[in-house]
């Protein structure tokens, strides 16, 4: 936190000093989750989330439900304890999750400030006692999730002790279900491979963020993946500031690493960022994309997609609107 130049009101936060951000001093943490579905570049963006030294970053919480959607009752209703009580480092009654995180290390190896001790002390890595205390030092609490839609956030958004705030990220689904493909736990999961379902959702997500950018001005956001993309440090840094955060160092340094070459598999967050979300004009079939536009007319056309007219244009033409300005 050296050289962090506290809010005092600004991006609605009103902190003036660290002790006002920290709950084991009393404070509100800035909290701020990250909402969008499978392979949408959250990972990316979640590791730059964590590359800030201050921050505890909970990632993916809701694993154990599968690959499924949750669109309401009953599991939001699970889903939603989860959430709050993460946000509010609350583990005593998160059994469940904690088992299984027992077997499924990854639910912490993302978090790099949580993962540091576990490797030096493992006896305490899923011991609720010492995550409690130790999650309530930190004064950014983020998370991204995967498995919601944005219309059940409302509660969560509504809820004052909180003020979080959330980016709804948002990906072409002809990049989306091109990325899907590569990965071993989507086929066979109606809520992974069917376009008509993905767009569906981002149909209804285009809904609840118009309604959520007039209501919660300050703390709600929508990002194209594409946009973060092809311009990553502008946008991290809008980004930070919306989340009430400083450009740290040590978030440079990741975009410097991260951003420019290809490294490692499908779950790599190496990548060169510019041409990353466009892979799928070359890896699917036009007979592919023609499908997927025919399901997704509404979703495309709602978040500034541009169709693939035939197989030659599809390899050559910009699938994205110039700018895109959620309105």
């Amino acid at each position: 936190m050296n050289g962090y130049v506290y809010p005092k009101g600004k991006y609605n936060v009103s902190a003036s000093k660290l002790s006002d951000l920290v709950l084991e001093k009393g404070g509100t943490p800035v909290r701020s989750i990250v909402l969008t579905t499978w392979r949408s570049g959250s990972t990316f963006l979640g590791d730059i989330l964590d590359s800030h030294p201050g921050n505890y970053y909970h990632y993916e919480p809701l694993l154990q439900y599968e690959i499924v959607q949750i669109r309401g009752p009953p599991l939001w209703q699970e889903a939603k304890h989860l959430v709050h009580s993460l946000l509010n480092c609350n583990y005593t009654t998160l059994t469940s999750y904690l088992q299984y995180g027992m077997e499924h290390n990854y639910l912490f190896t993302h978090n790099s400030r949580l993962w540091e001790m576990c490797m030096q002390f493992p006896e305490l890595c899923f011991v609720p006692e010492f995550l409690n205390s130790f999650c309530r030092l930190f004064p950014f609490q983020s998370m991204k999730i995967v498995r919601v839609r944005l219309k059940l956030f409302q509660d969560l958004l509504d809820d004052p002790t909180l003020n979080l705030r959330v980016l709804l990220l948002i990906r072409d689904p002809r990049g989306i279900l091109q990325s899907r493909k590569h990965r071993f736990w989507c086929p066979g999961n109606p809520d992974c491979t069917e376009s008509s379902r993905l767009c569906a959702d981002m149909v209804s997500d285009y809904s609840a963020a118009l309604k959520f950018s007039k209501k919660y001005k300050n703390r709600f956001k929508v990002m194209r993946y594409e946009d973060i993309s092809l311009d990553p440090y502008k946008s991290v840094s809008g980004l930070f500031s919306f989340f009430g955060l400083d450009l740290h160092p040590k978030v440079i340094d990741f975009l410097d690493t991260h951003t420019k070459v290809d490294i490692g598999g499908v779950s790599s967050t190496y990548r060169d960022s510019k041409s990353a979300p466009f892979h799928w004009r070359n890896d699917l079939t036009f007979e592919e994309v023609d499908a997927i536009q025919g399901s997704c007319k509404s979703a495309l056309r709602l978040w500034g997609y541009k169709n693939a007219v035939n197989a030659s244009h599809q390899k050559s033409f910009i699938p994205i609107s110039k700018q895109f300005t959620f309105a």
